[in-house]
């Protein structure tokens, strides 16, 4: 059998993805976060993009003395008319009212003002930056009003540094050591690597648990709320019982299994638990240094008359263009050497520009179309939300669902029924005992509502609220009750029990 080499021609078609396309692609799934980075990088990186934004603020500074001159002089006029309408009978003006203002400020109870100081005279903005003082530094200054020896700081220092945003002290893992290991008896591991004994660990252990926060430092939830029964004096036996023996039993509420153990009713058991309800479980949790997370919509939908009217939002977003510096360069060739250069960062601009406004343009598309199907959500709420997948809206604005899946990621919507994600609107369908279907986010909606009108000395069961549901029209299993329960973070009955 012979080997020979033969041409032939053949017509194939396939996708190539071109770096511009896969920004394009990458543009469309990020945040607004994300896309003000980028955009802020691109200006860094790219010296043919632009902000007409900065131009103009920096025409204002760049004005000629004479110009700003001009500009006050006008304003300056007016403070003239002002000043001249507060003037005696004699022409002479009553009151100096900045030199009044200012003793008044240092001889009242107002902070001394800043008024007449230069720039150069005023403190920097290094000096008058302040921050939140966190749990660590709390303990630390409370370390130092002691008495401690060297010894015991270099201990109480490693411990306080060991503990973690709730309060709790434990060591970091090393290479070759279990989890558990590390978390069981950490000051084993704050002994060693200081070189003490384990018995003077434990003595500064105990003086720093004596530390506001009252349970700091403690090595597990057990031990942090006998450390605050200890402090309030209400270290009984029944308490101390329950916390060292029936944590678990007191998590489900089972107070019947914590009584029989005791050996005494379930009265006495459930006026210990209204003690022990009122200690903190996380100590550090008052001195945690996060903030909350504000959103910004993507787009607004606004009611007008019978209608509604999709916007987008823009404010924050760089208004890019292409230098008209560079420009000018290419067209008059004076680019010389670096013309290959600058056609290349031309080109990436163009094509950001238009990634960006295409971007835009999706968003716009989607959030018409979604305004579209949930009419009688925004008319009505949660309890009208229509049953939507991505194939109804890709095939509404003619785009693939893999396109509307990237829009619709991490982008958020204002509507008159509060801020959505806009995969809020996707659900799957559920079938009602008249034949229409209802949204998931609607028999959610249904079970949150179910929920918070029950007594909470009978809290629904599962099966409860699936006979509640059917009544309203709504046939689910009693396992899909119990999976949209879980997911709203409703917990059980019988741990949603209320005894006091």
């Amino acid at each position: 059998m012979g080997l020979e080499l033969k041409q032939q021609l053949r017509m194939t078609q396939q996708l190539v993805m071109t770096p511009q396309l896969q920004q394009a692609i990458k543009l469309l799934q990020l945040s607004r976060m994300e896309l003000v980075d980028l955009i802020r990088t691109e200006l860094t990186e790219n010296p043919l993009l632009e902000d007409p934004g900065d131009e103009e603020e920096g025409r204002a500074e760049a004005a000629s003395p004479a110009e700003q001159q001009a500009a006050e002089a006008v304003p300056a006029a007016k403070e003239a008319e002002k000043v001249e309408e507060v003037k005696g009978e004699d022409g002479v003006n009553e009151i100096d009212w900045d030199q009044y203002l200012d003793h008044y400020q240092l001889t009242g109870h107002t902070a001394p003002s800043n008024r007449g100081l230069s720039d150069e005279e005023l403190p920097g903005v290094e000096a008058t930056l302040t921050r939140k003082a966190d749990l660590s530094d709390h303990l630390t200054w409370q370390l130092r009003l002691t008495n401690a020896t060297p010894e015991e700081e270099r201990v109480a220092a490693l411990i306080i540094g060991n503990l973690d945003p709730d309060g709790y002290f434990k060591m970091p893992l090393v290479e070759g050591e279990a989890e558990e290991a590390a978390t069981r008896d950490p000051l084993v591991r704050v002994a060693f690597e200081l070189g003490v004994g384990i018995e003077f660990a434990e003595q500064v252990l105990k003086k720093v648990q004596q530390f506001d926060p009252v349970g700091v430092a403690a090595r597990d939830l057990r031990e942090c709320l006998l450390l605050q029964a200890r402090h309030l004096n209400a270290d009984t036996p029944e308490i101390v019982a329950i916390i060292e023996r029936h944590l678990r039993h007191l998590e489900t509420k089972n107070y019947a299994a914590i009584a029989k153990d005791l050996k005494i009713t379930v009265e006495e058991v459930v006026k210990a638990v209204k003690v022990i309800a009122s200690f903190e479980p996380k100590p550090g949790r008052a001195f945690s240094s996060e903030e909350a997370q504000y959103i910004t919509p993507d787009v607004y939908v606004y009611k007008m008359g019978d209608r509604y009217v999709t916007v987008l939002n823009d404010d924050g977003l760089s208004k890019l263009r292409v230098s008209q510096l560079y420009r000018s360069a290419l067209r008059n060739g004076k680019a010389g050497a670096a013309k290959e250069y600058i056609q290349d960062k031309l080109r990436s601009a163009v094509w950001l520009i238009r990634s960006i406004h295409q971007r835009q343009r999706t968003i716009y598309k989607v959030t018409e179309s979604i305004v579209k199907f949930q009419r009688d959500f925004l008319d009505t709420g949660i309890g009208y939300l229509k049953p939507l997948i991505l194939r109804d809206v890709a095939e509404d604005i003619g785009m693939h669902e893999s396109t509307v899946s990237r829009v619709t990621t991490n982008k958020y919507v204002h509507t008159p029924q509060g801020i959505y994600e806009l995969k809020f609107f996707f659900n799957s369908a559920i079938q009602r005992t008249g034949g229409d279907e209802i949204a998931s986010e609607a028999v959610k909606s249904h079970i949150r509502q179910i929920v918070g009108a029950e007594d909470p000395r009978h809290p629904h069961s599962d099966q409860r609220i699936v006979e509640l549901l059917k009544g309203q029209g709504i046939e689910i299993a009693r396992r899909t009750v119990a999976k949209y329960r879980e997911v709203l973070g409703i917990l059980p009955s019988s741990r949603r029990k209320n005894y006091f």
